[in-house]
């Protein structure tokens, strides 16, 4: 091989790992409750060591979940308060700073979640005291336009204490784009409503549901790579459904309960899978730890692994890098992050001792340089 073209394809495949594996840890944070938060923090992740160096930091109210857009150019975060907000930024690739462009009402109380369509004009915001969603427009500049819709959930739960009126705890677009689905822990229920991009408006006549078992509280959710199967995790019962997926319609396929927690001590909390599909991760606040799953790609099953302490307390979300080597844990209680290396053969995250301070971090976020 000629020096000059093998200096070549030493550059080319550099810029490769650089744009596949370079990113910023957006990091969303509660400032109420005594937090030494100001709000949104950047930190710039090294891949090759598992360091994390703060980068930036932004002041804005209780920004407790955070979504990025396709182009990677915009960062969208909820402000979790009684009257809510939304907050839209566009990011410096260079810098990792974060500018703000508009703010908009979340048009209901404590938003706790947002999603992007896949055509990247509409945005969800999931209200969970006020067990509403929004949808409103994207604009080319990445700012937020006019309000779409607002959908208002009815019902209550068996839990008297915590499931008095619906909570809508996330929504989660379909892979067609025809479709979203709505955990409400307080009606345990995942609603599905057929979605028009075109409108950006959803068919509460169409709607239907998938009801999870008494008293569960269905949270977040996860859709495989195959687009065959969702797994869902239950915050008041801990536990992680397995669903077959077609045309919009759930049917439940297995349930799994490691956590096997006592009634009313369950927090489940966030679920991910690895890049390559073959492990579910899990985060249960209760005991702070981080469940695996393994994965049949083919059945959509699910077999327990085991479980590894996030070395902190009360991990209400993490995140899996995106080349599939490193999880990183955000320790609400303990004001701490933690970065664990992923053995590829089991699953299991392996503690490496490396961890930043940060006050109550709840979200975590990849954005690619």
């Amino acid at each position: 091989m000629k020096p000059f073209f093998f200096a070549f394809l030493m550059l080319s495949l550099a810029a490769t790992m650089n744009a596949a594996f370079g990113q910023y840890l957006v990091v969303g944070t509660y400032t109420h409750q005594n937090s030494s938060s100001k709000g949104i923090y950047i930190y710039d992740f090294d891949p090759k060591t598992g360091d994390l160096k703060i980068a930036g930091e932004t002041t804005t109210a209780n920004p407790s979940y955070q979504v990025i857009a396709a182009s990677r150019h915009f960062v969208y975060s909820v402000n979790e308060t009684r009257d809510g907000g939304i907050s839209a930024f566009s990011i410096d690739p260079n810098t990792g700073t974060l500018t703000l462009l508009n703010s908009v009402k979340s048009m209901g109380d404590d938003p706790c979640y947002l999603e992007i369509d896949r055509s990247g004009k509409w945005l969800f915001v999931s209200n969970y005291s006020s067990g509403s969603f929004a949808i409103y427009h994207i604009q080319k500049d990445g700012s937020l336009g006019s309000l779409s819709q607002v959908i208002q959930h009815e019902g209550s739960g068996p839990d008297s204490s915590r499931q008095q009126a619906p909570h809508v705890h996330s929504t989660t677009i379909a892979p067609d784009n025809r479709f979203v689905f709505v955990c409400d822990l307080g009606t345990d229920k995942i609603v599905t409503y057929p979605f028009n991009a075109t409108t950006g408006k959803v068919d509460t006549a169409k709607a239907f549901f998938t009801r999870t078992a008494p008293g569960a509280g269905p949270r977040h959710m996860v859709i495989s790579n195959n687009k065959k199967f969702v797994y869902n995790v239950d915050e008041m019962f801990g536990t992680v459904n397995v669903y077959t997926l077609r045309k919009g319609r759930l049917q439940p396929l297995q349930t799994e309960n490691a956590l096997n927690a006592e009634k009313g001590k369950a927090a489940g909390a966030d679920i991910h899978l690895s890049p390559n599909g073959q492990f579910l991760y899990v985060s249960q606040r209760s005991n702070s730890t981080i469940e695996v799953y393994k994965t049949d790609r083919k059945t959509g099953k699910i077999r327990f692994v085991g479980c590894q302490s996030t070395n902190g307390n009360f991990p209400r979300n993490f995140t899996i890098h995106p080349s599939g080597r490193w999880l990183i844990a955000a320790n609400q209680k303990s004001d701490n992050i933690t970065v664990f290396k992923i053995d590829p053969e089991t699953g299991m995250p392996e503690p490496t001792g490396k961890e930043i301070k940060t006050g109550i971090p709840v979200s975590l976020k990849w954005v690619l340089k």
